[in-house]
């Protein structure tokens, strides 16, 4: 199914409707601030596990997800002082941060470090839906096997009809990836330069 949500202004009853796939173990697509992202409920290993077939990718390599604030990302993350204020910088925004997980993070979604990878996208459609859902939902690129970026929704809901329930059609997006930050041990750390600014790390 292909749903088109205004991306100032997402229509609440469609971002139920949306909510209803997530909560029921289905898998959706949706705009970020970067790229579209592929998603289910943080909570749901069965949709997670169906995400990993789907992306043939090794449990091994987490997922990382999003949170709809930083009071979110605090119930799913352990947040230092440090980690906090620059956070509180660049959030909502094009940054994906790797911090330790809590208790709160499935195991399939951590590294043998205990760390997960954290996102508050600068995106209405995103924020909305983990507000109404009440849990962080997995955040993946749209993409083909072999890595192409896939940023179109109608091509994306052709490219995978049969294996998403749901893609939002929240209109273009930039199409690079975020910036990638490790917080962990309060020694930032650039893994990926994205769309986000890094120069505030290096």
């Amino acid at each position: 199914m292909l749903m088109k949500i205004n991306p100032e202004n997402p229509q609440q009853r469609l971002i139920d409707k949306a909510v209803d796939i997530l909560r029921s173990g289905g898998i959706i697509a949706y705009p970020t601030d970067t790229i579209y992202g592929i998603g289910c409920d943080i909570m749901n290993k069965k949709a997670i596990e169906a995400i990993y077939r789907l992306k043939n990718r090794d449990q091994k390599t987490p997922f990382s997800f999003i949170c709809s604030d930083l009071t979110n990302i605090s119930d799913y993350a352990k947040v230092s002082n440090y980690a906090y204020k620059t956070m509180k910088r660049l959030l909502p925004g094009p940054y994906t941060f790797i911090l330790p997980g809590s208790r709160m993070v499935p195991k399939i979604m951590l590294t043998k470090r205990k760390t997960a990878g954290i996102r508050v996208p600068d995106h209405n459609i995103c924020i909305e839906l983990v507000r109404t859902l009440g849990n962080p939902i997995i955040s993946t690129s749209a993409a083909t096997p072999d890595g192409e970026i896939l940023n179109d929704a109608s091509f994306i809901h052709d490219r995978f009809k049969n294996t998403i329930d749901l893609v939002i059609d929240g209109g273009n997006v930039p199409g690079k990836p975020s910036s990638v930050i490790s917080l962990f041990d309060e020694e930032p750390e650039v893994i990926r330069k994205g769309l986000g600014d890094v120069s505030l790390f290096e």
